[in-house]
């Protein structure tokens, strides 16, 4: 596999993974469900997993998704609430979403 394809493999894996957690937070509304995608990006996503979302191309992305990537690339989460922050600082393999 080329490195293009690697990427471009890696980015639908992270699209559908935000869309499945903004579709199983949509029947809270959604406003709230953007906010709760935001705050599950943030707080459980390795840091590479997020700078490869933040690059990719969010026209992808539900639109609760798309959102909630925007809010955080304005710096919008709600970090008072984290429980993973420390987790988030940390550049290891193996302890992501991604299973």
């Amino acid at each position: 596999m080329s490195r293009e394809e690697h990427v471009a493999d890696t980015g639908a894996k992270l699209r559908r993974m935000a869309d499945q957690i903004a579709r199983n937070l949509e029947a809270q509304g959604h406003e709230v469900a953007v906010a709760s995608t935001a705050e599950h990006i943030w707080k459980f996503w390795d840091p590479r997993m997020k700078a490869e979302i933040y690059a990719d191309d969010l026209s992808r992305l539900s639109p609760i998704a798309r959102e909630a990537i925007e809010r955080l690339l304005r710096g919008q989460e709600d970090r008072k609430h984290a429980v993973a922050e420390e987790f988030n600082s940390v550049n290891e393999v193996g302890h992501c979403d991604a299973g």
